[in-house]
């Protein structure tokens, strides 16, 4: 079997037998590609440690678009899709380089930008509430920092889909996995006073009410995007003077820092977040590791 068909066979297998997301299934391909692109059509029983091992090297030299070289983490996204591209082909039969012969290699782990109270209050008083877009941006940020949804779980969401009595709804997150999620009585507030002003029938839970005219279809014409809503954060971050790059992203690791710092255990967090492995929630570990210099300080030996 030649390195093309492989690739073909495994995006295939990867979509339909595991149900992978059509994100991850397209990171797949794009570093797949990157190993076609060096290596040519060739059998893949010749995909062996020298070629490999070649292969690192031009990815550790090429250079992006921006005229960068690629991240020490992204590499090692193309070798975990190597790997797993290896194991698939073991579990057909055809006869490849064993998986485990990849070596990950040792990367730092990543800094994490995260939002101390003070600042949060801050984006959360810029918002004018007397408007209903104010106010939708309002219950947005709340809901985001309460929950600690991705943004792409955010945008899905649907009016019947946030029970906002019970404060807690389903999400379907990363490799189409549910999760429980929970928000707190500031972001049903929010979200129960954006509702109140909105006269629509509309499914999506937040909309896009600049230029609309009142309709009747289901909506999605008018849901927000991640873009959006990203644009949004950051021009309520810069009014509020925040200095730091702030993300979507930056609520949810915001939202972790707070429950790590308030006692929440490392395998709760986990399941809060959606994190299929421990190792990616282990980042937030900065926030352990300061308690324990902190714990030090108080009580070490005089």
């Amino acid at each position: 079997m030649y390195l093309s068909e492989a690739i073909d066979k495994f995006l295939e297998y990867s979509e339909i037998e595991r149900n992978l997301s059509l994100k991850t299934i397209e990171n797949y391909q794009h570093y797949l590609n990157r190993l076609y692109e060096f290596a040519g059509d060739i059998p893949v029983a010749d995909l062996d440690e020298k070629t490999i091992r070649k292969w690192r090297m031009w990815l550790n030299r090429i250079e992006t678009q921006t005229g960068d070289n690629i991240a020490k983490s992204t590499q090692k996204y193309h070798l975990i899709a190597l790997r797993n591209f290896l194991r698939y082909l073991s579990s057909i039969d055809v006869k490849v380089i064993s998986s485990d012969k990849i070596d990950l290699g040792k990367t730092k782990r990543p800094s994490i930008e995260f939002l101390s109270s003070d600042e949060i209050e801050k984006i959360l008083s810029m918002p004018d509430q007397s408007t209903i877009s104010g106010a939708r941006d309002y219950a947005i940020l709340c809901v985001l920092y309460s929950s600690g949804l991705r943004v792409s779980e955010l945008v899905g969401l649907n009016k019947d889909s946030l029970d906002i009595d019970s404060k807690k709804f389903s999400v379907r997150g990363k490799g189409s996995k549910d999760r429980l999620v929970f928000i707190n009585d500031r972001a049903v507030n929010a979200v129960t006073r954006y509702y109140d002003q909105r006269t629509d029938n509309l499914e999506p839970a937040f909309l896009q009410h600049s230029n609309y005219a009142s309709v009747t279809r289901d909506g999605d014409f008018r849901r927000l995007t991640p873009r959006s809503i990203q644009r949004m954060i950051k021009k309520y971050s810069s009014l509020a003077g925040i200095k730091k790059h702030v993300t979507t992203h930056t609520l949810r690791h915001s939202y972790a820092t707070t429950l790590l710092e308030n006692g929440a255990d490392i395998r709760s967090v986990q399941t809060l977040l959606g994190h299929s492995d421990i190792s990616t929630t282990q980042i937030y570990t900065h926030v352990t590791d300061r308690g324990l210099e902190k714990a030090y300080e108080n009580y070490q030996p005089r």
